[in-house]
């Protein structure tokens, strides 16, 4: 089996294509609505974190350690999901993560600006040039969001193994191209992939959950054992070290942990 990200514009009808392609394969499907899960972990209210979605570089600009949090619980809730396997992911964010598992179809939908327009107009009452102006606002958040907070270019066609067009393909046709292409075997979970992604899920999980002690903070995971690596000056380096301990200690999964500490030099010394 596999699992399923589609990338998609407002009013593309890339939900209704995730929903179809779930429904055909028996699969989960989810939504953004697992960013919100972050929340509870990030501490913002649900309201503002979908704001966040969309304005993150600007809410962000000159905070790095909040960019870096933001961007660790939403790798963790999004890859927790995606670890369990036959899943539909439709949305932001869920293809950046797991670029490297062989086992995850990434696709791109793609609907005429026009027909686009068209359904904005129907949906929210608005004039042509009012629904126009609002995609067109969307389109670019969505994509300046990607660039400023993943190095990531959501238009770029080689991120995807299917880009599809809605217009002579309906999204029935899409749909079973999809299912059609999620069943070859290049995509077929292994052992190794299922590793992999999990491994990566309880690194990322590892990382969100130190990240309000110490944002600068590297994790890696290999079956149950972590490897953690952060800087600490020499006056911190015990209470630092216990606090790392404690914390991933609770974390389910966690088999051993191995933790290095690089020293900080005070400046004069």
């Amino acid at each position: 089996m596999a699992i399923i990200t589609i990338s998609r514009g407002s009013y593309s009808k890339g939900k209704e294509v995730a929903e179809k392609v779930a429904g055909e394969l028996g699969y989960q499907c989810i939504s953004r609505d697992v960013l919100l899960e972050a929340s509870k972990e990030f501490n913002i209210p649900e309201i503002k974190l979908v704001r966040a979605i969309h304005d993150a570089p600007s809410i962000f600009k000159g905070l790095q350690q909040s960019k870096e949090q933001y961007i660790a619980h939403i790798r963790a809730a999004v890859l927790k999901h995606l670890s369990r396997d036959n899943v539909v992911y439709h949305g932001l964010a869920g293809h950046f993560f797991v670029s490297g598992i062989s086992h995850v179809l990434k696709v791109r939908i793609l609907a005429d600006l026009e027909d686009r327009v068209q359904l904005e107009m129907e949906r929210e009452n608005l004039s042509r040039s009012e629904a126009l102006a609002v995609i067109k606002k969307d389109d670019e958040e969505r994509r300046r969001w990607s660039r400023d907070l993943y190095g990531i270019d959501t238009w770029d066609p080689a991120l995807y193994d299917l880009v599809i067009h809605i217009r002579e393909l309906t999204t029935d046709d899409a749909a079973e191209l999809i299912c059609r292409t999620a069943g070859l075997k290049q995509f077929a979970t292994t052992p190794e992939s299922r590793k992999t992604i999990r491994d990566l899920a309880l690194a990322a999980e590892v990382k969100a959950a130190l990240m309000d002690i110490q944002y600068d903070i590297e994790v890696q995971a290999d079956d149950g054992q972590v490897f953690v690596q952060t800087h600490a000056s020499p006056a911190i380096r015990q209470q630092l070290s216990d606090q790392i301990q404690a914390i991933v200690g609770r974390i389910e999964g966690v088999k051993d942990m191995t933790l290095k500490l690089t020293r900080i030099t005070p400046y004069g010394d």
